[in-house]
């Protein structure tokens, strides 16, 4: 293809490219010429990279199937016309499909429900037939590109043209960068790695999306190291287990009915999995009406959100912190104290206990007060939700047991989730971390607190508590767990590569660190752009035509969010001179730190992003 003329050209070809698509067409004057749009994407347009349509069924979207949509409603602010589109569950239920849609998609969406988990495949599929259908209106002519952009130069007349690998060359009036989970470069310890595996015959795979890695390298029946415990671990898992013919059944546990059994294949591997935290992300609960009923603050409320964001240049630890400690350290007292009475101590009132916790004043004070009102099994530390009960070292026994208790204690939160503390610590992080995050936006944090107290930790406090996987898949890790197939290694665990094989170690245990000829890493980056091996963003950032954003701080210099800088209002892309180019708009995860949220897909009836 040679130079071609559009109105727009936009990179990167998934869900947000759909949405700008949808919205051409909801503005667009019927019976005008149809806008023209490329969109270009180096998997698959309608889809992208997360929700391409060949990856594993096992592969699944963390999100309820009734929280995903790709038209817009009265709840999102925007200055164009709303018009009403299929959201996912609307869609699945349609009896006239395309004769395109590939054989499986009838199967799975016959599956799905208001409160189930989609593969990502069948959400790709989502996407791009609502792309199909915001072409078919007749107000947007797409052309669709199979490639990958490279570059983004000036063109005559004030257009943009966009190269792709191949030395196509793609000429808009405006360019659209909506890439989405951009990947990092290969880090100087990845490559070592890399190349330690490749001169001694090891197996490492390596950070990444995981439908971008083969899998059938990881050998059977062996130990494999495992490092990162977030939501990739779980497919990860999913991909080595279910995936080579294991499969599960009722433990036939009276006590605890969510447990499960494993049936090994004999090509699982041992995974043996850590990572800083040291236990998997929490999992979601299955609530009797589908949905988990909405959790009321009564320390971190609207009204103090409010307070704090009028105050700018604040300390997270300092200012923030406090108050959501008293926040979880109350969810876990109100639950108690109304389902399960007996694990207080006698007399324990509800007024004393919110006076107590308004009266502490740092997070080991709320900590103690919780200590003071329940039995021993209850008690919890707010800076360590995520993590084993203590730190330091303990011997291999020790750690084993507390492992069993920790399993004991997800299935009961699965059994009763409505009426066991942990879910409803973790409904009230669901709460609190979007209004946090409005704080960063706002600009009433300190770029230093921003970088080490929120992005630094809190964000992964919250994807840990609130971000988990479908309760199935937690219930078959740790019936894995239960059949010694997965061992977890402990907090703070690293993984080198030492004498011919790959070890690892943690902080907590004492016994010897593991040895194996295998190492997966299940994380990947989360759209930092600093090093990101998008050639595009890669080479706007070399040349100048693109700068990372700041937040500004008193603490020092403004520090570096890892995104790019775009205006707050048309989010259009800032040079290193600080001057807009107002032909190129760039959305989503890669501006996230003007665009907060942008990692979230639109929910009917909730402002999005997204969407507006």
């Amino acid at each position: 293809m040679t130079a071609a003329a559009f109105d727009a050209v936009v990179v990167g070809g998934g869900p947000r490219a759909v949405a700008v698509v949808e919205r051409l067409t909801a503005r667009h004057p019927a019976g005008a010429p149809p806008v023209r749009v490329a969109v270009v994407d180096r998997v698959e347009v309608g889809a992208g990279a997360t929700w391409r349509t060949d990856q594993s069924p096992l592969l699944l979207n963390n999100t309820y199937s009734a929280h995903t949509t790709i038209y817009t409603d009265d709840s999102t602010p925007m200055t164009g016309p709303v018009t009403p589109g299929p959201d996912l569950i609307t869609w699945a239920r349609e009896s006239s499909p395309p004769p395109d849609r590939p054989a499986w998609v009838a199967e799975e969406a016959a599956e799905l429900r208001p409160w189930s988990y989609p593969s990502r495949r069948i959400q790709g599929v989502y996407y791009r037939e609502q792309l199909a259908r915001a072409e078919a209106a007749g107000r947007v002519a797409v052309t669709r590109v199979v490639g990958t952009a490279v570059d983004l130069v000036r063109a005559p007349e004030g257009t943009r043209t966009v190269r792709l690998a191949d030395g196509r060359g793609l000429t808009g009036r405006v360019v659209v960068l909506a890439q989405g989970m951009v990947q990092a470069k290969r880090s100087p310890r990845v490559r070592s790695l890399v190349a330690a595996a490749e001169r001694h015959g090891l197996v490492y795979i390596e950070p990444g999306m995981p439908a971008e890695r083969d899998w059938d390298l990881v050998p059977a029946g062996e130990t494999v190291l495992v490092a990162g415990l977030g939501a990739n671990f779980f497919d990860v898992v999913a991909l080595l287990t279910e995936g080579r013919g294991g499969g599960f059944e009722p433990a036939g546990d009276p006590a605890r009915p969510a447990r499960l059994r494993y049936l090994r294949s004999g090509r699982e591997p041992r995974l043996v999995a850590g990572s800083r935290r040291g236990l998997p992300y929490r999992s979601k609960a299955t609530y009797p009406t589908g949905f988990p009923p909405r959790y009321e603050p009564r320390f971190a409320t609207r009204d103090w959100f409010e307070r704090v964001a009028a105050v700018p240049g604040q300390d997270f630890r300092r200012d923030v912190w406090p108050q959501l400690a008293r926040e979880f350290a109350w969810a876990h007292l109100a639950t108690l104290l109304t389902h399960r009475p007996d694990a207080l101590v006698p007399g324990a009132a509800e007024e004393e206990l919110l006076d107590r916790l308004r009266s502490a004043e740092r997070a080991e004070e709320v900590d103690d007060v919780v200590a003071g009102a329940v039995a021993a099994r209850w008690a919890l530390s707010v800076e360590r939700l995520d993590r084993p009960p203590a730190p330091g070292p303990v011997s291999g026994e020790t750690w084993r047991r507390w492992v069993r208790e920790y399993v004991d204690d997800e299935l009961d939160a699965m059994h009763a989730p409505l009426t066991h503390p942990r879910n409803t610590v973790n409904r009230a992080m669901a709460a609190v971390r979007g209004p946090v995050r409005r704080l960063v936006t706002r600009g009433a944090l300190d770029g230093g607190s921003v970088a080490r107290d929120v992005d630094g930790w809190f964000t992964a406090l919250g994807l840990a508590l609130a971000s988990g996987p479908p309760p199935h898949r937690t219930a078959r890790v740790l019936a894995l767990i239960d059949a010694g197939v997965l061992e977890l290694l402990g907090e703070d665990a690293s993984v080198t590569y030492e004498d011919g094989a790959f070890v690892g170690r943690s902080a907590v245990r004492r016994e010897a660190p593991v040895r194996a000829r295998a190492f997966v890493e299940t994380r990947m980056s989360k759209g930092i752009v600093t090093h990101t091996d998008d050639p595009l963003l890669d080479a706007l950032l070399r040349r100048g035509r693109a700068r990372l954003h700041h937040w500004p701080s008193e603490q020092g210099p403004p520090v570096s969010s890892g995104t790019l800088d775009v205006t707050p209002d048309g989010f259009h892309l800032l040079g290193a001179d600080g001057v807009a180019d107002e032909r190129v708009i760039v959305l989503g995860i890669p501006a996230e730190g003007v665009q907060p949220g942008s990692a979230i897909g639109a929910t009917p009836g909730t402002p999005s992003p997204l969407l507006a």
